[in-house]
């Protein structure tokens, strides 16, 4: 029986992941900040929760060596994430460390904790949420996107380490999903000179979102790229995103962002 560690599982797209592995046969270690958080996943036969906060260092150590001591881990679904909207001027330092220290050092961190039992096995995969806006930009994300972009590129670079020793690496890019992500899992910050902006994406968002995939159909490409065996780096899911990926793909990038710039300024 394979397992999968999956981090930022208590809710969304990490949630619906742990219950698609889990009802196709595997064992699944959910991580969150707090496990009281998802009590229906650890009524769930195999399915162990545990307690990670991807921004304490000391923590993903414990955590990552309690897993191994229950057994064999195949692959770790870094999925813990939040998104950063507002003017970079408007933002507090606070803010900015906080976005880059979850959504791109928490990945950095709990991928290098796996690496020397992976390379020992010659085997594991790893996969990032990242998101379509991991390859294409929004106004006002600025931040958010420093993070997903980067993880774009590090997942590229840690596939030419990570391969020669049969490890994989996958980013799986979702576009909008049906969630409370944007009630729950959005910081914010306003600044009056951006009003106009502001509100141009937030009612262009209500109307992505409209168009957004459910988590289970994410949850699906997540385990198509663990499961398809194939070295493909990037997997675009969703019709929204893979239909403003192509159009970026289409028309090149500064057409692209002349076009879709107009929406919102």
């Amino acid at each position: 029986m394979k397992t999968i560690f999956i981090t930022g599982a208590s809710t969304g797209l990490g949630k619906a992941a742990a219950q698609l592995f889990q009802s196709r046969g595997w064992n699944v270690i959910a991580t969150m900040r707090n496990p009281d958080a998802a009590p229906e996943l650890a009524a769930l036969d195999n399915v162990t929760v545990l307690p990670l906060d991807v921004t304490n260092l000391e923590q993903i150590k414990s955590t990552v060596n309690k897993t191994l001591e229950f057994g064999n881990v195949d692959v770790v679904f870094n999925n813990a994430g939040y998104g950063l909207i507002g003017p970079l001027e408007a933002l507090k330092d606070e803010q900015i460390l906080k976005q880059l220290d979850t959504n791109l050092l928490g990945v950095i961190r709990v991928t290098q904790a796996f690496i020397p039992y992976f390379r020992e096995r010659k085997s594991g995969m790893f996969i990032s949420t990242t998101s379509i806006g991991g390859l294409i930009a929004f106004p006002l994300g600025s931040t958010y996107h420093a993070t997903k972009w980067a993880l774009e590129g590090w997942s590229e670079s840690m596939a030419y380490e990570l391969n020669e020793f049969g490890i994989g690496i996958k980013t799986v890019s979702p576009g909008g999903i049906k969630t409370d992500f944007v009630s729950r899992s959005l910081d914010a910050a306003t600044s009056p000179a951006y009003e106009e902006m502001t509100n141009s994406l937030f009612s262009n968002m209500e109307g992505m979102m409209a168009a957004a995939s459910e988590p289970e159909q994410i949850a699906e490409v997540v385990y198509e790229a663990a499961t398809d065996g194939k070295k493909q780096l990037r997997y675009v899911a969703g019709e929204d995103a893979k239909a403003l990926y192509a159009q970026r793909l289409e028309l090149g990038d500064e057409a692209f962002r002349e076009q879709f710039g107009k929406q919102f300024i």
